[in-house]
């Protein structure tokens, strides 16, 4: 009866311990945030927004803490109440070391334009929904 009791305890701890490696590899697998050029930032943008893609977003986000899925799924929810359509992201000052990326297109029949902050760590480029520096 111990000897039954042991195994079942130890088949319990291995897989505890198999679960915490499997999250930690997969966790420390994750690609980093963000693009690694500009220009692939800009149209990875432009895509998530166009197709309402809070995965894609969230990839992209310079976001602090662990929120950025919930800001990624409410900010495409509002893209979708507002029928936002013809979205266009253009890189500024230039295409090749940004400062800001500009948003357009049209809500509810009416234009839009926002700037969103660029920001490059560790050779990735994201987008953080602060107001940009001038």
């Amino acid at each position: 009866m111990l000897s039954r009791r042991n195994a079942t305890v130890g088949v319990a701890v291995g897989v505890g311990v198999a679960w915490v490696v499997a999250i930690t590899v997969l966790i420390g697998n994750q690609p980093d945030p963000g693009s690694p050029t500009p220009a692939g930032l800009r149209d990875s943008l432009r895509s998530a927004l166009t197709a309402r893609d809070s995965s894609a977003l969230e990839d992209l986000l310079n976001y602090p803490g662990s929120g950025a899925s919930d800001f990624a799924d409410d900010y495409v929810a509002v893209l979708g109440d507002e029928d936002a359509r013809d979205i266009a992201v253009q890189l500024v000052p230039d295409d090749h070391d940004p400062t800001r990326a500009v948003v357009t297109g049209l809500a509810r029949g009416a234009r839009f334009t926002y700037s969103l902050a660029v920001t490059r760590e560790e050779g990735r480029w994201t987008v953080a929904f602060t107001p940009p520096l001038p």
